[in-house]
C-alpha cells in the first residue's frame, strides 16, 4: 500500500534530468575547485613544483603554451570574434588560458560525429546536383547567391514549388496536423526541442496512428534541447509504437561540459511532397498554448513541390549517419509537383562539419546587395565585426535596415548582450525595434521584395558557426511580400529604440564590453 508513493519519489529523484543536472553541477564545482586550488597554490604537488627553479620552469611552460595558442589563433582561418575572445581570455589568464583553450576552445565536432556525417553527405552529393534552367529567370544578384548555395551547400534551387508563409506557430499548427493526417508513405521530423504538452500530444497521436497504418515514421530530436521536456522512457515508448527515434548528439555529463554542435534544425517532410521549416519547435509556447515570456512571435514556411527534395535529403543524411537504413534515396523523391510558377525556392542547411560559413554568407550577401530595404527578425544579436559592418554599411548607403528583436527576453544575459550592439548600429542609421507583447523567436530576412530567408538561423555565433541549421531562400516568390507585410503589421506592436535608450553607467559599460568580447564563447 505504501510502495507506490515511494516508487514515485525515487523515480522523481533518479530520473535522467536530475542525474544530468547533478553530474554537470559536480563537474562545474570540480573545475572551480581545481582552478581555485591551482591559483591559490593549495595543491601540494603544484606547491612543491613552484619553488625555486621548478617554479620558473612550470611558469615558463604554461606561459609558452599560452603564447603558442595565441600565435596559432592569429593564423587560424576562423571567425575573428571567436579568436579575439580567446586571445583576451588567455591574456587575462596567461598561466591557465592556453590549457583552457586546449580543453574547451576547439570548436571542431567530435571525430565520430564528423566522420559519420561527412561520409553520408559525400555519398549523396549527386542527389543534390543543380538541375539546369531553374534560375535562368532570376536577376544577376539572385542568380549569384543561388549559385553559391548550390555549389557550397550543396543545395539546388527549384521552380515548381508552392510556398506559404506563416506569421506565427498557432497559424501553422492546424495545417501541419492536416498534412500529417494525409501521409501515405512516410513522415520525417527533425527538431531542436520536443516538450510534452498540447502541441506535441496532437502530433504524437497522428504519428502513432499513421505508424500503425504502416507509414514510415522517423523522428530526430536534439538530446540537449529536449532534455527537460521529455520523459526518460521516451525513445522506448516511440519505438514500441513503431516511431523510430534518434536523439541527436546525446548529452553525456562528466565527459564534456561544452554542449556544442546541437541540431537546431526544424524540419517536417510528408511523403516527399510537403515540407515545413522555420523557428517553430514542438512545444506549447510556440503555439501560445503556454505563456512563458508573454506572446510568442514566431515564423514558419510550408513548401509543396520540387524544393521539398532538399529537406528530404537533409533529413536522410542525418538519419543514415547514425542509423543506416538505405543508400538509395530515389523512393523518397517528390511525386506531386504543383501547377504553379512562383519564383525560385532554395532550401539549404549549414553545418559545423566544414569550414564554409554558409548561413552567415547568405545573410551578408542579402545585406550587401540590398538597394531599398532589409527587414530582419532575430531573437538574439551577437555578431562578429563582418556582420556588424555589413549592417552599418547597408544603412549608410541609404538602405532602410530594420532589426526586430524581443521585448521580453528568454535569457537576460543574452538580452543584455544583444542591446550592447544597439548604439553603434543606431549611429550608422539602422532602426531597431523591440517586440513589446513578448518574445520574438522568428529568424527571417526580407529585402527589396526580391529575396527572403525563413529558417532556424539566429544572428549569433552558435547558430552561424556551431549548430546544425537550415533555412529556405525565396527568390521573386509571392511569399516574400507576405513576410514583408507581416513585418509591417508587427512594427506597430514594437517600441523603437532611440540613442537615449542606450545610455548606461560605467559598470554597465564595462559589463557590456566584457560580454561583447566573450560572446563567441557563451
Amino acid at each position: 500500500m505504501f510502495r507506490l508513493p515511494i516508487v514515485k519519489f525515487f523515480n522523481r529523484i533518479f530520473n535522467r534530468v536530475t542525474i544530468t543536472v547533478v553530474l554537470v553541477a559536480l563537474q562545474v564545482l570540480w573545475l572551480l575547485w581545481a582552478f581555485w586550488s591551482f591559483t591559490a597554490g593549495r595543491v601540494w604537488l603544484f606547491f612543491a613544483l613552484t619553488t625555486g627553479t621548478a617554479r620558473v620552469w612550470v611558469t615558463g611552460v604554461l606561459n609558452g603554451l599560452s603564447l603558442l595558442i595565441i600565435l596559432y589563433l592569429v593564423r587560424k582561418d576562423e571567425n575573428s570574434a571567436y579568436k579575439i575572445g580567446w586571445i583576451v581570455l588567455i591574456g587575462l589568464l596567461p598561466l591557465l588560458g592556453g590549457a583552457l583553450y586546449l580543453a574547451f576552445g576547439n570548436k571542431a565536432p567530435a571525430k565520430y560525429l564528423r566522420e559519420r556525417m561527412q561520409k553520408v553527405e559525400q555519398a549523396h552529393q549527386t542527389e543534390l546536383a543543380q538541375p539546369e534552367g531553374q534560375t535562368d529567370a532570376l536577376d544577376i544578384s539572385s542568380r549569384n547567391l543561388s549559385r553559391y548555395v548550390a555549389k557550397f551547400g550543396p543545395y539546388p534551387a527549384w521552380r515548381d514549388t508552392a510556398a506559404h508563409y506563416f506569421s506565427c506557430g498557432e497559424e501553422m499548427y492546424p495545417q501541419l496536423l492536416a498534412d500529417l493526417e494525409k501521409a501515405e508513405k512516410f513522415i520525417f521530423l527533425e527538431f531542436f526541442i520536443l516538450r510534452s504538452g498540447k502541441m506535441w500530444d496532437g502530433v504524437e497521436q497522428i504519428l502513432r496512428r499513421k505508424a500503425a497504418q504502416g507509414v514510415d515514421v522517423r523522428l530526430i530530436y536534439d538530446d540537449f534541447g529536449s532534455l527537460l521536456g521529455l520523459p526518460s522512457d521516451f525513445v522506448i515508448r516511440m519505438e514500441k509504437a513503431h516511431i523510430r527515434c534518434i536523439p541527436f548528439n546525446p548529452v553525456v555529463p562528466l565527459v564534456s561540459l561544452v554542449m556544442n554542435h546541437r541540431d537546431h534544425r526544424k524540419i517536417v517532410v510528408v511523403d516527399g511532397n510537403v515540407a515545413y521549416t522555420g523557428g517553430v519547435n514542438l512545444a506549447d509556447e510556440y503555439i501560445n498554448a503556454e505563456q512563458r515570456f508573454g506572446y510568442w512571435k514566431d515564423a514558419a514556411i510550408r513548401l509543396k513541390g520540387a524544393a521539398v527534395w532538399n529537406f528530404t535529403v537533409m533529413f536522410l543524411n542525418v538519419w543514415n549517419a547514425f542509423r543506416l537504413q538505405e543508400t538509395d534515396y530515389t523512393a523518397f523523391a517528390p511525386t506531386r509537383l504543383p501547377a504553379v510558377q512562383d519564383g525560385v525556392v532554395q532550401p539549404y542547411a549549414d553545418s559545423p562539419l566544414d569550414e564554409e560559413p554558409l548561413a552567415e554568407t547568405v545573410y551578408l550577401d542579402i545585406l550587401s546587395q540590398a538597394q531599398r530595404y532589409v527587414y530582419i527578425y532575430t531573437p538574439y544579436l551577437a555578431v562578429g565585426e563582418e556582420m556588424l559592418d555589413a549592417l552599418k554599411s547597408a544603412a549608410k548607403r541609404g538602405v532602410d535596415v530594420r532589426l526586430i528583436l524581443p521585448g521580453i527576453p528568454d535569457k537576460k544575459l543574452v538580452f543584455r548582450l544583444s542591446r550592447s550592439y544597439y548604439l553603434p548600429l543606431l549611429r550608422a542609421g539602422v532602426r531597431i525595434y523591440e517586440f513589446t507583447p513578448g518574445f520574438l523567436h522568428a529568424k527571417c530576412y526580407v529585402s527589396d521584395d526580391r529575396v527572403a530567408v525563413v529558417g532556424s538561423i539566429n544572428m549569433d555565433y552558435r547558430s552561424l558557426f556551431l549548430h546544425f541549421e537550415c533555412g529556405t531562400l525565396l527568390f521573386h516568390n509571392s511569399q516574400i511580400a507576405a513576410l514583408r507585410k507581416d513585418v509591417e503589421r508587427t512594427l506597430p506592436q514594437c517600441r523603437e529604440i532611440m540613442r537615449s535608450d542606450c545610455r548606461t553607467n560605467l559598470p554597465g559599460t564595462a559589463l557590456d564590453s566584457v560580454l561583447r568580447l566573450l560572446s563567441p564563447l557563451m
